[in-house]
């Protein structure tokens, strides 16, 4: 009997052990033509993203590369740090270099953790710094509920998101870089005479699917997010916290097998987003990059139907539902008239000729903190400008511009604006009117 209680208590302990190291299932298939939420379950709760990271580690590559501060064969060193992350990795070696390129292809098709911590220290200084970043861009994203702590997606017990954030970065990819979200298609890659294959297997058997990401670790289970395209259909769809890579890949495929027919198959080419969450979940369109952007941010920054503008040449402005730097999420619903009260009554001294704008918010206290944080970021560039909120807009629609006025000359403004690029803000200059 002593003996069966024990098995009992054994067997007991291996079923249960591995649910418990899994964050919470849940799973998210989203119509992105229309925004559309076709299936969903726990969508809105925290769960560990695992390599899903790396995601938003490429789409920040792929901004850097449009903006001109690499290009595809620019090398990167690679630092101890980098090179002594744990598997997946590329094997690099500390005081080495990995072309952009090639830590691209290691980061989607072998998820590379050493080319992820490599090109985090490239673009952002630090790891820790590069994910503060990450954090930030969600924000301009849409991504309510996402905190970043690496570009890697290694074991972080406070790194965060959601299966519907996770499907807002998807169509952020798919649309604002459509020519370099075709390389998580790719099955392998030749990595300096060694071929290396994916590991992402339903993508390369389920039909029409065209992307993007697996993750795993013990605290996430087994993560993907999938593209699928059949006909004119476009569907986006999350599966998190599974308990095997094959359950993952099931569930993925019957979720799919339901609800892409029910996809709407009106022409566009621009995909919707569903942000937000619960009651509050609104349907967002996300801009596709373009060399000929409008020269006015705000026709491009509502906050109810822009997540992000993207452009090549043109700086990015974005809306921000999140007060950069700051652990406090802004409520999109908020009500416009709470914002009024706050926003600056002080005009544009007519003595300046010049603004520089850096983002249009859907909050007046996100507009000053952005501010704040750039003022005290750019240093002396900005020593005798001027920080100026504006609210354009009414109700639903309303948005604040974030800018920095009373620059003497489009030089002056400029130079502002190039030190801002430098700390990573976007900007764009605009000629007094008032």
């Amino acid at each position: 009997m002593k003996r069966l209680l024990m098995a009992l208590s054994a067997a007991v302990l291996l079923v249960s052990a591995p649910v418990a190291s899994f964050a919470g299932s849940a799973y998210f298939i989203m119509d992105a033509k229309t925004g559309q939420v076709l299936a969903s379950s726990n969508a809105d709760n925290l769960n560990h993203p695992a390599s899903l990271t790396k995601m938003m580690t490429l789409y920040m590559t792929f901004e850097a590369i449009h903006r001109g501060k690499f290009s595809w064969n620019t090398r990167i060193p690679v630092s101890s740090a980098a090179a002594a992350k744990p598997p997946t990795k590329l094997g690099l070696k500390p005081g080495g270099t990995v072309t952009v390129r090639e830590a691209v292809d290691g980061m989607i098709i072998k998820s590379a953790n050493d080319a992820a911590a490599a090109m985090a220290e490239a673009l952002g200084g630090s790891e820790s710094g590069f994910a503060r970043l990450m954090t930030q861009k969600a924000r301009e994203l849409g991504m309510r509920r996402t905190t970043f702590l690496n570009a890697s997606g290694l074991p972080n017990m406070q790194q965060w998101t959601t299966a519907r954030d996770m499907s807002t970065l998807a169509v952020a990819l798919i649309n604002n870089y459509p020519q370099e979200y075709r390389l998580f298609s790719q099955t392998s890659f030749n990595y300096r005479g060694r071929g290396v294959r994916g590991h992402n297997n339903l993508m390369y058997r389920y039909e029409g699917m065209d992307g993007i990401k697996t993750g795993y670790t013990n605290a996430s289970g087994f993560n993907i997010v999938s593209a699928v395209r059949q006909g004119n259909r476009r569907v986006i769809g999350v599966v998190m916290g599974g308990a095997t890579a094959r359950g993952r890949d099931a569930l993925m495929a019957s979720l799919l097998d339901r609800n892409v027919p029910k996809a709407s198959s009106v022409a566009t080419s621009r995909l919707m987003a569903s942000v937000g969450g619960g009651k509050m979940a609104k349907q967002v369109e996300v801009a596709s990059a373009s060399d000929d952007a409008a020269a006015d941010v705000d026709a491009r920054t509502t906050a109810t139907t822009t997540v992000a503008a993207t452009t090549r040449k043109r700086a990015e402005v974005a809306p921000l539902a999140y007060a950069a730097g700051s652990n406090v999420t802004v409520p999109m619903d908020r009500p416009a008239a709470m914002d009024q009260i706050l926003v600056a009554s002080n005009k544009p001294a007519a003595s300046g000729g010049w603004q520089v704008q850096i983002a249009a918010t859907p909050s007046a206290q996100a507009a000053k903190d952005l501010l704040s944080e750039a003022k005290s970021r750019a240093g002396s560039a900005l020593a005798n400008a001027s920080p100026y909120t504006e609210a354009v807009g009414k109700g639903g629609n309303t948005v604040y511009r974030a800018r920095f006025v009373g620059f003497a000359s489009r030089d002056d403004a400029n130079s502002a604006c190039s030190a801002l690029k430098r700390k990573d803000f976007d900007c764009m200059l605009l000629p007094n009117k008032g």
